[in-house]
């Protein structure tokens, strides 16, 4: 972040957090000399690129002026999945019939629920800790950052001057220019973690990767939750089929999806929702926006540092180079680079070699597998058509069978006999695809991934079986009728 913390701690978790990633007393450092690396934000894209520069000798310096540990650790993957994760036991009561299991009805302590998440996300912060970063050897200051020149920024009326500097400031929820919606107060993923009461109803707009979560495990908990989403499916960047198992999922479980919709205007407590030639009142307590992500830039005076932005990103290079030769640009804030923390980290380590070793790695040859964490899970790395896909529905898997859970499949994309993507649905998608990914990544002949041997009764032989049935379609009448000859000879 650029800003302040832009967070209010709700209880005495909530202040060790911000004394551990914001602490009030921190006294910055005075500037002695060059730095080899300054990074500008101190969530992972700044983390990883900050302590891997010192660790390899590097001095270096990293600014935050919010919380360290940015968007990720305080309300991003750690809270959204804690809560998924009590969401998804609440739903795993409720199902505990289907196997003979009898519970009474089910009651979500929402305040409970809350305050597990606030206890494990201040738990994991310290990994993330100003002082963590200088016992590494950091450089660490407190403060909003704003370049001056082509080589040198200032923070808390110090200048601070670098041979290279990596923007790492990451980004926030976009809102939605919405007549109304600025004043009901909408949440957002920064402020949605904070709430003590469950909203009875919640509009969210977006049905994204945080539309669909929070959607659904809100639901679980108890809401009555209605997803607007323009687009004609959930999940718009996802395979067809993907979406369409997940959507009817939500709607199993209660969720009132609205697709090809537009929220046109909003009043207390309502909002007129256009489907289709159809207008809607859509009633609420909340509204969550899920709309997408802006750069966090305002403020840091990229333009006296030579550096061109829109609201894509911070622009660069394939070597995540900006028009600047000195500053490079890491993670969210990064036009074209996936807004996913695995993807915050890969580009810092891009840059590291590029910025202080003279490397050339693109970041267009990066494989990046993403997931959403409903349930079903959906996951998807690589391309999304080839020469072949092969799909195996869990249906037909054992281990799913068992788990009386046959929600799903997997599709392995395939090109010219290499393996170069695929997407997983269902139960664990976001381990299986962990699979795929190497296989991309080592460009795999899909004859080896049907070849090794996986145990049984897993969720991952659907990969092996799908990789088959590739292997299976590359044997034309012709060669069949040959070994059929073959066979008939050894007779």
């Amino acid at each position: 972040m650029t800003g302040g913390p832009g967070f209010d701690p709700v209880d005495a978790l909530d202040r060790e957090l911000v004394a551990l990633t914001h602490p009030p007393d921190w006294v910055n450092p005075v500037p002695d000399g060059r730095y080899n690396l300054v990074a500008v934000g101190g969530g992972t894209a700044g983390l990883v690129a900050a302590i891997g520069a010192a660790r390899l000798g590097g001095r270096v310096a990293l600014i935050e002026g919010g919380l360290m540990g940015g968007d990720c650790l305080s309300w991003g993957c750690v809270p959204s999945k804690a809560l998924l994760a009590s969401a998804r036991a609440a739903q795993a009561a409720r199902d505990a019939g289907r196997y003979g299991v009898r519970t009474g009805p089910v009651e979500v302590d929402f305040a409970a629920v809350m305050a597990r998440m606030r206890q494990l996300r201040t738990h994991i912060a310290h990994h993330d800790s100003f002082e963590r970063v200088r016992g590494e050897g950091v450089d660490t200051y407190r403060g909003m950052a704003r370049f001056t020149g082509p080589d040198t920024l200032e923070v808390g009326g110090a200048t601070l001057t670098f041979a290279r500097a990596v923007v790492a400031t990451g980004a926030r929820a976009a809102i939605p220019d919405v007549p109304g919606l600025a004043d009901v107060a909408p949440l957002t993923n920064e402020t949605v973690f904070q709430l003590d009461a469950l909203p009875t109803r919640l509009l969210v707009l977006g049905a994204g990767p945080v539309g669909c979560e929070l959607g659904q495990a809100f639901r679980r908990f108890g809401s009555d939750v209605t997803l607007v989403e323009q687009a004609p499916r959930v999940l718009p960047a996802e395979d067809p089929d993907a979406s369409a198992v997940l959507e009817a999922r939500l709607t199993r479980e209660g969720v009132q999806v609205l697709t090809s919709a537009a929220a046109e205007r909003f009043a207390a407590g309502s909002a007129t929702v256009r489907v289709g030639g159809e207008v809607r009142e859509v009633p609420f307590d909340r509204v969550l926006v899920a709309a997408g992500r802006t750069p966090n830039v305002a403020g840091l005076g990229l333009e006296a540092a030579g550096v061109r932005w829109d609201a894509a990103g911070v622009h660069t290079n394939a070597w995540l180079q900006t028009d600047n030769p000195r500053i490079y640009a890491s993670g969210d804030v990064a036009a074209g680079v996936p807004r996913l923390t695995h993807a915050a980290d890969e580009t810092s380590r891009r840059v590291l070699r590029n910025a202080l070793f003279f490397g050339r790695q693109s970041r267009e040859d990066m494989v990046i597998p993403r997931v959403t964490y409903t349930e079903p899970e959906v996951a998807h790395v690589g391309a999304d058509a080839g020469s072949e896909v092969h799909r195996y529905a869990f249906a037909e898997v054992d281990r799913a069978i068992l788990d009386g859970d046959t929600e799903g499949f997997v599709k392995v994309v395939v090109d010219g006999g290499i393996v170069v993507g695929g997407t997983v649905v269902g139960a664990h998608a976001g381990e299986l695809i962990g699979l795929l990914s190497v296989a991309v990544t080592s460009r795999m002949p899909v004859a080896r991934l049907s070849e090794a041997v996986q145990p049984y009764p897993t969720r991952v032989d659907a990969l092996r079986r799908a990789a088959f049935a590739s292997q299976q379609a590359r044997l034309g009448p012709t060669a069949r009728e040959t070994l059929a000859t073959l066979l008939r000879w050894r007779r």
